[in-house]
Formats: C-alpha cells, sequence, structure tokens
C-alpha cells in the first residue's frame, strides 16, 4: 500500500517540475531476488537539484543511483541498474553482507514515456480500484515505454476507455499487457513479463486502505500523521467543529463534521476501510461503533480499557444482530503490546497494529520468523 502513495506522490510531484521545466530522473525496483530492503515497485524521485521522493533500499544503493540519475538526465536514456550486495561483491566492494541482488530501471522523469502518463495517473490513484503501471525494461529503443491501466472488474481492455494511458509501442503489445495485467492484478503481485517478445515490468498498485478516525482530540493528530505516512488514506470524523481544522490535521484525506447518526454523510467503503473509535465519551463511542458495525467495517478499534470496550460492545453489537460476531471485529484496547505510554507511542502502537491487519500477519520479533520478511 506504501507504494500507491509513493507513486501518487511521485506524479504529482513530477507535475509542478514539469511545470517549472526542471529535470528529475525516477528509479524504480523492478526485480529482487534473496534479501531486498524494498519490494519491486519502490520508486525514488531525483530532482535536479538535489531532491527526491521515496528511496530504492535502506540508503546503501542511493549513492550511485543517483549518479545514475544524473546521467539519465543529461542523456534523456533510461538505464537498467543491476546490484548485488552480497559480502563478495567485487564491483561494488561494499561489503553489504545481504546477500541479494536488485534491479532498478532508471528512466527520465519529466520528458519522455513516463512524464506523458504521470498527470493522467494520478486521477487513477485517486480511485479505488487496482492499477496497473507497465513498463518495457529491455534494451532498445522501445526501452521506458510505459502505460497506466485502470483494472476495473469485469470490463475488458476494448471497453475501457479513457482508462489506459500511454502504450507500449504497439495496439497488439498493449492489448497482451493489459490481459497480463489484470490476470496479476487478481493476485496484486508486481513481477517482470515476457509479453510480446519484450521483457515488461508490471507493477501493480493496489489502492492503499481507508482509515476511518472517530474523534478528533489532541491524541489523534499523531495517530493521523503516522497512518497517513504508512500510507493510509485517512478520514477524520467528529460533531466538534473546532477540533477539525485543517491545520490540526494536514495529513487527512477529509475533515468530517458528522455525528455517527447521521446516515446522509456516507462512509469510506468498508471492504476497502479500517476504523479507529476514540472519542473519549461513551455516547459516542457506543454511538460511532453501532454505526460502524452496521455498516459491515471488518476492523474496529477501540480505545481504552477492555472492561470498557467489552460495555460499549454489549451496548452497540446487540443492534448488530449477533454480538459475538461483532466481538470478532472489535479490538480494544486498540494497538499492540509495546508498552506504549503517551499519544505519540499510542499512534505508533495502533497504526503497527493496523499494518499487521493489512498485511495478514501475526505480530511479533521479526528475529523469530524463519522464511523470508517480505515472503507472500
Amino acid at each position: 500500500m506504501i507504494h500507491w502513495k509513493e507513486t501518487a506522490d511521485i506524479a504529482r510531484r513530477l507535475t509542478d517540475l514539469s511545470a517549472q521545466g526542471r529535470k528529475a530522473a525516477l528509479a524504480t525496483v523492478v526485480h529482487i531476488s534473496g534479501s531486498a530492503y524494498r519490494r519491486p515497485g519502490a520508486k525514488l524521485l531525483i530532482e535536479e537539484t538535489g531532491g527526491g521522493i521515496g528511496s530504492v533500499s535502506g540508503g546503501c544503493l542511493e549513492a550511485d543511483v543517483r549518479a545514475a540519475a544524473a546521467d539519465v538526465m543529461a542523456a534523456g536514456r533510461p538505464s537498467l541498474r543491476h546490484y548485488d550486495t552480497g559480502e563478495d561483491d567485487a564491483a561494488w566492494g561494499l561489503g553489504l553482507g545481504c546477500n541479494g541482488e536488485v534491479d532498478i530501471l532508471v528512466q527520465p522523469a519529466t520528458q519522455g514515456p513516463f512524464a506523458a502518463v504521470a498527470e493522467p495517473l494520478q486521477r487513477l490513484l485517486a480511485g479505488d480500484v487496482p492499477v496497473a503501471l507497465l513498463t518495457v525494461i529491455a534494451d532498445g529503443a522501445l526501452m521506458g515505454a510505459a502505460m497506466a491501466i485502470e483494472c476495473s472488474d469485469g470490463s475488458d481492455y476494448a471497453s475501457r476507455g479513457g482508462s489506459v494511458i500511454g502504450s507500449l509501442g504497439s495496439a497488439d503489445l498493449d492489448r497482451q499487457a493489459a490481459d497480463r495485467a489484470r490476470q496479476l492484478a487478481e493476485s496484486g503481485r508486481s513481477a517482470v513479463e515476457v509479453i510480446g517478445g519484450r521483457k515488461v515490468f508490471v507493477e501493480i498498485l493496489r489502492p492503499a486502505p481507508h482509515l476511518v478516525v472517530c474523534g478528533a482530540g489532541p491524541d489523534a493528530r499523531p495517530l493521523v500523521a503516522y497512518a497517513a505516512a504508512a500510507g493510509f488514506r485517512v478520514a477524520v470524523f467528529d460533531h466538534r467543529e473546532g477540533f477539525l481544522p485543517a491545520e490540526w490535521f494536514p495529513d487527512a484525506k477529509q475533515r468530517v463534521l458528522a455525528r455517527p447518526e447521521d446516515e446522509r454523510i456516507p462512509l469510506p467503503e468498508p471492504a476497502q476501510s479500517l476504523a479507529v473509535v476514540k472519542m473519549h465519551s461513551l455516547v459516542h463511542d457506543r454511538a460511532w461503533l453501532r454505526r460502524l458495525l452496521g455498516a459491515g467495517y471488518p476492523y474496529i478499534g477501540v480505545l481504552g480499557p477492555k472492561r470498557r470496550t467489552a460495555s460499549i460492545l454489549r451496548d452497540a453489537g446487540g443492534d448488530s444482530g449477533n454480538a459475538s460476531l461483532a466481538a470478532d471485529r472489535v479490538f480494544g484496547p486498540v494497538g499492540l503490546d509495546l508498552g506504549a505510554d503517551g499519544p505519540e507511542q499510542v499512534a505508533i502502537s495502533i497504526v503497527a497494529e493496523l499494518l499487521a491487519v493489512v498485511a495478514k500477519r501475526d505480530a511479533r520479533h521479526l528475529s523469530e520468523r524463519r522464511d523470508a520478511i517480505h515472503a507472500a
């Protein structure tokens, strides 16, 4: 989900840079083998002034990638870089010992094929359906050719119309690529594919989950900031207008003045959303929990002690028809057991739990994990 946010942020920045006539290059991880800090699709935008957005590693590859980006901006041609992060890598001499291999495509970002899709890509990433971003990575004249596709359910390539942006070089290749992208979209897996005899990186960008925060008290500010930084699209709901100034929640996608009983004000689609209730009021927490349970939210975190949450659930869950089923969706106290104290630490524990829920992982020490961190 962080790739969705990262790509959207980069696309917005490119619109500004293009308007200013400034150059930038885009580095994208297209393939990894063994251990790697970032997964395929991770991006780093490098501006000619030295600024940038994103990352392609934990910092060990960025220096060389930036040097390659300078050459790419000067020549106007993309470059595919291969990095071996093993202990005995003679070419690098870094002795990283990470025992992985990483392929990174560095391409012009304010000119050429990607620049052409960057602005309309923002529109696709504002929606709630998967988006496929395809790039030719093989050497040759078409290297860097890009296409973006909105992978709506039940729609074929011919009927997509405006939801197909750019081209990989021919109508036949575009059709084959779109069909393959639609297949990969079902699994959410990004991969290098051979399509029409060309190597194409097919990146599947799944919509970032919505996070509904019910309660805009002071302790909601770090939660909204950290959740947004982690990639969630955050909406803050509160009935107190004075609690919702823009300067308190600069990272929120929405600030909604509403009471839970106001059904005229819609909530984000439950299938793509999580919620945290933190009104610091039994009456309002109960009302929001009742609304969220009735809407079908699969995860609802409730701030406060376990007994308090159980009491709220007994009152609110009964209206849902099955209190035991409701309890399976309610997590209170919300957050992982990190020994957190204070709004910032509590916010970290909540966001950590949200990430584990989205990834369908059991939260534990990484040192206890037997398989690869990024294994499916």
